[in-house]
């Protein structure tokens, strides 16, 4: 209680908890958002339980449910938390606008965007941060400028920039490809692929691959740029993103054996929150749009 015998308020710490395990549906995922422990979330949350009388979750053996109290009032602090974010930009943009902070797929930061940093920086005078993450951030709660990401369309709440097509197509070193006539050569070929998009060599098997082409082994790859280095030595063909390989090809260390039999995936889209910090990196967003267009063409001319 406070010194006038008024019972205390519930601390912000505990409201953030509930919030974050109702909306993510558990301690586990609330826990990962907020970098505490799950232990740490329930502690707080059976404390704002305690404080309020009620309980704001039913306990159940496969998990969590909100009760009737947790779902009346998580709209309100849900909204509330959002306004608090939102003026944490705010404040950063006015009291640090040199600050950029990008997230992106690790390849994209090491195949589109590395390449592009010094330029970028040139252009603007920017301290840049870059995250990799595989899992897009929650845009609304993060303190991300801008992402870096293949979709079909922006998430929730951000609006988005095409800056590349992105075609599937086989891709591997010059001396292997000579012995690739057409796609049932591959049967006697090492397949190369990231492990997290291991749908894509099928889609174009299925697409272009008379019956069922049976490789002699496969390789995948924890991430991306390690296929290509792999595909880079000869080690096998990839199932190359024309986003990320457009280079390589240009230059002439990979070759796309099968010409212009491609099959479409998502295209690499710059994601931009919605707020106030539009009108600060408007000219940043413009800047890599603009450099987004020889990318895209390339990846057209590699397909």
């Amino acid at each position: 209680m406070d010194p006038g015998g008024r019972p205390s308020p519930p601390s912000l710490t505990a409201l953030r908890a509930f919030e974050a395990a109702a909306r993510q549906g558990g301690y586990v995922a609330a826990a990962r958002e907020l970098n505490v422990t799950p232990a740490a979330i329930g502690t707080q949350v059976k404390g704002l339980e305690a404080w309020l009388g009620r309980p704001l979750f039913h306990r159940l053996p496969n998990g969590l449910v909100l009760s009737p109290e947790g779902r009346a009032v998580l709209p309100a602090l849900s909204a509330a938390f959002d306004a608090l974010n939102g003026a944490v930009r705010t404040m950063r943009a006015v009291g640090r606008p040199r600050e950029l902070t990008l997230a992106a797929l690790p390849c994209i930061a090491q195949l589109w965007l590395a390449p592009r940093l010094p330029a970028l920086q040139a252009a603007f005078d920017l301290d840049v941060a870059i995250l990799t993450r595989d899992e897009p951030p929650d845009y609304a709660r993060e303190l991300v400028d801008l992402g870096l990401y293949f979709g079909e369309a922006a998430p929730a709440g951000c609006t988005s920039a095409v800056l590349a097509r992105d075609d599937l197509f086989p891709v591997c070193a010059p001396a292997l490809a000579a012995r690739l006539r057409r796609p049932a050569d591959l049967s006697g070929a090492t397949l190369l692929h990231d492990s997290v998009w291991r749908e894509d060599w099928p889609r174009w098997l299925h697409a272009h691959g008379p019956g069922a082409v049976r490789p002699a082994r496969e390789a995948a790859f924890s991430l991306y740029g390690i296929a290509l280095d792999a595909a880079l030595a000869g080690s096998g063909v990839l199932i190359g993103h024309g986003a990320l390989v457009g280079k390589f090809l240009a230059e002439g260390r990979l070759v796309a054996p099968f010409g212009d039999r491609v099959v479409a995936g998502p295209p690499l889209r710059l994601i931009v929150p919605e707020g106030g910090e539009g009108q600060r990196l408007a000219p940043v967003v413009r800047w890599l749009s603009g450099e987004g267009e020889p990318a895209s063409r390339s990846a057209r001319t590699a397909g």
